[in-house]
């Protein structure tokens, strides 16, 4: 390029050519060329979430007579045009950065006061019709601006996550209707334990989704306290008193989310606390879906050779030298998922823990690993919905069969003949092949009738209630 295509800008590490057609200004190209981390772009949700910050700013500084209604109008224009997707790609900051997040936050700046300046009639880099700092940034801090920011994201992430769990939650739901009347074995540390039916253990499955989806809304009650007007520590330092009392409801107005002040705004800026708590819960859920998961792989096993239960869909060819084999990808997918989430909990908690004294430098490690891990979560959920649980087909038969001809039946009989006596059948069961009905009939311990009373699938089940009251109650 020729030098003409340049502007040239200065901060206070000196002066340096910009790209004349840019928004972003010098010091989010220093941070650019500071930080080549991940080679990701900047989430888009974080993006908007600071540009409703900027314009909730710029309306406040207006109205307590801080800033020229034709400035703020410029800068509330420019914000509204991030929000509609506009200018994402002039956010050129890595996402994980050193500063605690100044180089996201004057990024910001710099691309709302560019665009500012051109709705003005300026030219791009002429910082005296809107200056980044002085205009832009008025009453605020990065230390208040990117938790907030970073808050105001999970929040929605959240949102999208939680409609997926309730998704999953009325499928499975669905599936233990489906299933109710299907007797198998239960297992206990992967050995024959004593009959279930399958609806139940659907039914189990979605009961744990309710649980998680309420710890996602303890999760977003987090996400809505807010350290804004706090500005450097949390003392509101260079935030006008009227500013500091409007800027969340202002906020709150325009985000069309529900946001509260925190008492203690030292406390807000310094702890990242709720931060991890969303982590946790976020995890959670991952173990809950990856255990789930770890179920339907076991039951799905086979199809000959192993539990052979139920059937997965079959999504895709599943071996580039075995003919015909299908593969549980899914259930591996949403695996894989937990295990990056769980990982991702460990550099939440340590970088909360890290901080020092009145601030914590380390948010954009804790915003890069808390974003991945709901977004991660949230299409693995979706995924396990629409690929695999709506799909699943039970095979009837061998869960019966797999029943009748397990030893796991004996503990019904335990209360009748004795531990000892029960645990010798249950012994020559396994050795001889035998069914422990045969052998209970053989050995005249019991009658026919008796033994189909204590036998009966539904009561095993469910205690007080027989077969046929089942059916009627169905």
């Amino acid at each position: 390029m020729k030098k003409t295509d340049y502007r040239v800008e200065r901060d206070s590490i000196g002066v340096k050519d910009i790209p004349e057609d840019v928004y972003y200004g010098v010091q989010s190209l220093r941070a650019a060329e500071n930080f080549h981390i991940t080679g990701l772009n900047m989430h888009p949700e974080i993006i908007n979430s600071l540009a409703y910050i900027k314009k909730a700013a710029a309306i406040t500084n207006c109205e307590v007579g801080l800033l020229e209604k034709k400035k703020a109008q410029a800068i509330v224009q420019a914000c509204d045009e991030i929000v509609s997707g506009k200018f994402h790609n002039e956010f050129i900051v890595d996402p994980v950065q050193g500063g605690a997040g100044t180089s996201l936050n004057m990024n910001a700046n710099e691309v709302i006061a560019n665009r500012a300046i051109e709705i003005l009639g300026g030219k791009k880099g002429d910082y005296t019709i809107i200056n980044p700092n002085d205009d832009v940034n008025c009453g605020q801090s990065t230390n208040d601006v990117i938790p907030t920011a970073g808050k105001m994201t999970s929040l929605r992430l959240l949102q999208n996550l939680k409609k997926q769990l309730l998704r999953l939650y009325d499928a499975l739901n669905e599936k233990a209707t489906e299933f109710d009347h299907i007797i198998k074995m239960g297992r206990t540390q992967m050995q024959d334990a004593v009959p279930i039916r399958l609806g139940q253990e659907f039914k189990a499955y979605s009961v744990a989704i309710m649980r998680d989806i309420h710890r996602m809304d303890k999760a977003m009650d987090e996400m809505r306290t807010l350290n804004m007007g706090g500005t450097a520590i949390g003392t509101g330092i260079n935030a006008d008193e009227g500013y500091l009392r409007r800027i969340v409801p202002n906020l709150t107005e325009i985000s069309g989310m529900d946001f509260i002040q925190a008492f203690d705004l030292i406390d807000s800026t310094q702890n990242l606390d709720p931060f991890v708590a969303v982590s946790g819960a976020v995890k959670a859920c991952a173990v809950t879906l990856s255990k789930m998961s770890n179920d339907l792989r076991l039951m799905s096993s086979g199809p000959r050779t192993g539990f052979g239960e139920i059937n997965l869909p079959a999504k895709q060819n599943g071996s580039s030298i075995m003919p015909g084999k299908v593969n549980p990808v899914i259930p591996e997918v949403v695996n894989q998922v937990a295990f990056n989430i769980i990982g991702n909990d460990v550099t939440i908690t340590m970088a909360a823990e890290a901080g020092q004294l009145e601030l914590n430098a380390f948010e954009p490690i804790i915003f890069y690993c808390m974003f991945q891990s709901i977004d991660t979560l949230g299409y693995a959920v979706q995924t396990l919905v629409d690929n695999c649980i709506v799909g699943i087909t039970a095979n009837e038969e061998r869960c019966r069969y797999l029943v009748e001809n397990s030893v796991g039946i004996i503990t019904a009989i335990s209360p009748h003949l004795g531990y000892q006596k029960a645990a010798d059948i249950a012994k020559k069961a396994i050795k001889t092949g035998e069914s422990v009905r045969s052998l209970i009939l053989k050995e005249k311990l019991m009658d026919e009738d008796e033994l189909n009373r204590i036998l009966d699938p539904i009561h095993m089940t469910e205690p007080g209630i027989s077969g046929k009251d089942y059916l009627i109650k169905k």
